[in-house]
């Protein structure tokens, strides 16, 4: 009897060591001084090419708004995916329901630490693993753009998530695992200047990766299959493999990308669809030499079969 009431109370005591260290594991982490002080005063007119390679209002603008409305940035689009339903929310500069209350440090914290001003985990259907990618001057021209936009009032409606997926805790563990400041593809000492632009366009505020990189069932990417395509997050479709491997993009030159990019028009001349259509108006926005620079980073990196499962062809 003795024995087992000293196993009962190492096993308790175990439980409670894991238990703590989980929520110790878990915490919200910011952005450290050094950090900070890389934010430096934000320019607008920069921030304006960050905002557009981020494709800020894909997802934040009101569903299937144009023109003008789509820098009304009131949230609303939903992304239906195994986890539950993740609402985009208001990011416009409305003090109460928006963002309009945030400071550029907030900001920072949210897009390199997915973490929320009150010190949330914020759920990574934000790209913020790719985003923490990028520079911190970056966010600071960013924060500049986004306060010439309006502010509007409204909240988005909240995610609508299961159990466990609605504790956010839990996140901070799945963060040590998804979330890094490295770069994908390590390219050797001396690799072109266009080329590196590249990696940080596609690596960081464009979030490639995000759609055409295949994840495991935590939904974290399998950077091992880097762009080779996925099945997509929502119904049955998949993103297609944009590597030069099999089934991917390798007959595109260089000039073709950057073409369809700007224009929408593939190398035979069929066009941008589907959620890609948003994708390419917002990098029609860019400067050609930041299309070329994604150009050159896409033909130099390592090819991939297709990271999707063979599909069935349709039955007649």
């Amino acid at each position: 009897m003795a024995l087992r009431k000293k196993i009962a109370g190492a096993v308790v005591v175990l439980a409670a060591a894991v238990v703590a260290a989980g929520w110790v594991l878990s915490a919200p982490t910011r952005l450290d001084a050094a950090a900070l002080a890389g934010l430096g005063q934000g320019d607008a007119g920069r921030g304006k090419r960050i905002f557009y390679a981020g494709g800020c209002a894909s997802c934040h603008a009101r569903p299937k708004a144009q023109g003008d409305a789509q820098l009304e940035l009131a949230g609303g689009v939903e992304l239906k995916t195994a986890f539950g339903t993740f609402v985009a929310p208001n990011i416009s500069q409305d003090k109460t329901d928006g963002i309009g209350a945030w400071s550029v440090q907030d900001l920072a914290n949210a897009m390199l630490q997915g973490v929320s001003p009150s010190g949330e985990h914020l759920y990574p259907a934000f790209p913020y693993t790719s985003y923490a990618r990028m520079k911190p001057a970056d966010i600071a021209d960013l924060y500049a753009f986004l306060k010439t936009l309006p502010a509007v009032a409204g909240k988005a409606p909240p995610h609508r998530l299961s159990f466990p997926f609605d504790v956010r805790r839990g996140l901070g563990l799945w963060k040590r695992l998804y979330l890094s400041r490295e770069p994908v593809v390590h390219f050797p000492t001396g690799a072109p200047a266009l080329v590196l632009a590249g990696r940080y366009l596609v690596e960081g505020p464009g979030h490639c990766g995000e759609c055409h990189t295949p994840r495991n069932f935590m939904g974290g990417s399998k950077k091992g299959q880097w762009l080779a395509g996925a099945v997509a997050a929502e119904g049955d479709g998949v993103v297609p493999n944009i590597t030069s491997g099999s089934g991917g993009i390798g007959d595109w030159s260089a000039d073709d990308i950057a073409n369809y990019l700007e224009t929408g028009f593939t190398p035979d001349f069929d066009t941008v669809g589907g959620a890609m259509v948003d994708v390419q108006k917002n990098m029609a926005q860019l400067t050609p030499e930041d299309r070329a620079a994604i150009a050159a980073y896409l033909k130099s990196v390592p090819p991939h079969p297709n990271g999707y499962p063979p599909r069935e062809p349709a039955a007649k």
